[in-house]
């Protein structure tokens, strides 16, 4: 058994629980954006201020990470874990920003589902980041994220189609497209936490 000389900082997992509850919070504003009668000016606002928050949050989380002599895990591992869960938050706030910039009164309801997928990814990434205090039970979280991400894939290539059906003219194409690829993304970004997770798991077995 190898022994501890240095007391190990474990503030970062409360640090990265943090970023992740942000998350959550900023994925359900999303699905109040499409409801009906939804006040966007004010929801955008509210997302600005989680994305603030966010980078606030990975600043904070670098700044320890230079201080700290005895992080608890590799420190490449804390900057791409906070890195990964900063990216999410980008691109959620970046496709609300474009609804509002666009002016998309009218979006389509596929964009509903994406949506669905982002929240669940977000609150399965907030259950996860306190066990990683413990490394235990974080299986069943990449492999449902993974599969999440694939259902994002599909629903993707569908609004894709619904896109280019002829059903929207070219300019509202271009405008709708920008919207969409920031929520794949956003759900690609949520694999890369998780990705991210397992290999910190791997790593400290």
């Amino acid at each position: 058994m190898r022994l501890r000389l240095r007391p190990r900082d474990d503030s970062y997992y409360e640090m990265f629980t943090d970023s992740a509850n942000n998350l959550v919070i900023a994925a359900r504003l999303l699905v109040e954006l499409m409801s009906d009668g939804a006040d966007r000016e004010a929801i955008t606002e509210k997302m600005r201020a989680c994305e603030h928050a966010g980078d606030d949050a990975t600043h904070a989380i670098m700044r320890r990470l230079n201080k700290s002599s005895a992080p608890p895990m590799h420190r490449e591992d804390i900057y791409r874990l906070a890195s990964n869960l900063d990216d999410v938050m980008d691109s959620m706030e970046a496709a609300v920003d474009l609804i509002g910039l666009y002016g998309l009164d009218r979006l389509p309801k596929g964009i509903i589902d994406q949506i669905e997928v982002l929240e669940r990814a977000a609150e399965l990434t907030a259950e996860a980041m306190p066990r990683l205090r413990t490394m235990q039970d974080l299986t069943r979280y990449w492999i449902e994220i993974n599969q999440l991400e694939n259902q994002a894939d599909r629903i993707y290539r569908k609004l894709l189609a619904k896109l280019f059906s002829g059903e929207y003219d070219a300019l509202t194409v271009l405008k709708l497209k920008d919207v969409i690829e920031e929520l794949e993304t956003a759900a690609d970004a949520f694999e890369h936490v998780a990705n991210t997770v397992e290999s910190i798991v791997v790593k400290n077995r």
